[in-house]
């Protein structure tokens, strides 16, 4: 149980998610997210999740020190 409300209250958990359902949505609702073309808009979203990501698990590795 703790390491579920852990993951729950983990910022990269999130992000991760909300990557994947704007993802999702993109293919599901193609014409709501037209603006890019789809390739340029997947490896867009993936650059900013895993920067995030990224940054997030390095600022709580520094922080633990």
């Amino acid at each position: 149980m703790a390491k579920l409300k852990r993951l729950l209250g983990s910022r990269k958990f999130w992000a991760a998610l909300i990557g994947l359902v704007y993802i999702v949505a993109g293919n599901i609702y193609p014409d709501v997210f037209a603006k890019l073309p789809e390739q340029e808009q997947l490896i867009g979203v993936i650059v900013i999740i895993a920067s995030y990501i990224f940054g997030t698990a390095l600022e709580d590795g520094l922080s633990s020190k």
